[in-house]
């Protein structure tokens, strides 16, 4: 069972804020032509833009109660997605795709070395020759840590979060609740060098590295967006 399962219903209303990825990867996924393959899903936040606008998806997530509400997501947008119950290391998937996308800082929670080379093995078997990936990651500041670290914060009506960080071992659990469910993830981050040299070393070229979705370059902030490209 995912943790993401016992929050299903929580999670569109805990992250309605998020909304400047949105636009970025729409853009992406038009300019790849399709068909794009979303690993870590959810509930269809990025992938149901995608496929209203006329790009067919597939998503894969490892949470069946985020599948349900991204299933009723699309219905309600008219969009037609094929979505898939699995894991991102070893996603259900054939054939190959233009574009491999995992959004919203979902590679953190691979917590090992060998799962995060799992999943972009797994993504270079999925991408066509010259493909690419896209994702988005971040690193938290020291006064980002300090400034949430063991506290209950209401980010929404009535949803609160709880951020504990780990320095040492650059962990961090969080915990997300409402009056009616609760459950705890556990996630960990990299530095931008460590993650160049983790892509490089499983034979992704990166084309670009963003600070935001503006595009705008990154100069050393928390949030780091990277598009890679498998070689042809």
């Amino acid at each position: 069972m995912s943790a993401y399962d016992k929050i299903a219903r929580l999670y569109d209303p805990w992250s309605r804020s998020v909304v400047e990825d949105v636009p970025f990867y729409l853009e992406e996924a038009r300019r790849s032509g399709g068909p794009v393959l979303e690993l870590a899903v959810g509930t269809g936040r990025i992938a149901v833009p995608i496929a209203a606008s006329g790009i067919p998806v597939v998503g894969v997530d490892l949470s069946e109660g985020m599948l349900q509400v991204a299933r009723e997501r699309a219905q309600e947008a008219g969009a037609e997605i094929d979505l898939r119950h699995g894991d991102m290391r070893d996603p259900p998937v054939d054939g190959t795709f233009p574009l491999v996308l995992v959004p919203f800082r979902s590679m953190l929670h691979m917590e090992t070395d060998s799962d995060r080379r799992a999943v972009l093995r797994a993504v270079k078997r999925h991408l066509a020759p010259g493909g690419r990936l896209i994702f988005d990651v971040f690193a938290p500041a020291a006064d980002d840590i300090a400034d949430t670290h063991g506290r209950w914060i209401e980010r929404e009506a009535g949803i609160w979060e709880r951020a504990d960080w780990n320095r040492q071992t650059r962990t961090l659990v969080l915990r997300v609740r409402d009056e009616h469910a609760e459950s705890e993830m556990s996630l960990a981050w990299l530095s931008t060098p460590e993650w160049r040299q983790l892509l490089a070393e499983e034979g992704l070229e990166v084309e670009a590295l963003y600070g935001w979705f503006d595009r705008s370059r990154w100069v050393g902030g928390e949030d780091s967006v990277w598009v890679c490209r498998l070689p042809t």
